[in-house]
């Protein structure tokens, strides 16, 4: 399967966002996504499946239960693949930057604070 197969699903993406925060256990992961999406027990597993055959989860074994966590493996390629189409919003997004901090100087020179 495809990188881009496997993020396009949303309740993979929120699985995968979940996992940022650090390790998390099989069932935190589905009452979450259960709540969220209203999916079953076995639907979350067979996300979690694809997430870790394909390189963007690991799990491992404590006791009784099972903790995930991002793999950057998957991610890694991703983020190669997009490399010669950030030229497409780099610079728009350091423009961006630019004009935020130009509005945040412009504040604090009309509130009267020096830097």
């Amino acid at each position: 399967m495809h990188a881009f197969d496997v993020l396009g699903d949303p309740v993979r993406r929120r699985i995968l966002e979940l996992l940022t925060d650090g390790e998390q256990t099989s069932g935190a992961v589905t009452a979450t996504i259960r709540a969220e999406f209203g999916i079953t027990q076995p639907a979350v597993s067979q996300h979690l499946k694809v997430l870790r055959d394909n390189g963007f989860a690991t799990v491992r074994p404590e006791g009784a239960r099972r903790l995930y966590a991002v793999d950057d493996t998957a991610l890694r390629q991703v983020d190669e693949w997009l490399e010669p189409f950030r030229r497409f919003w780099t610079p728009r997004l350091a423009a961006m930057a630019t004009e935020v901090a130009r509005g945040k100087r412009r504040r604090r020179l009309a509130a009267g604070d020096d830097d």
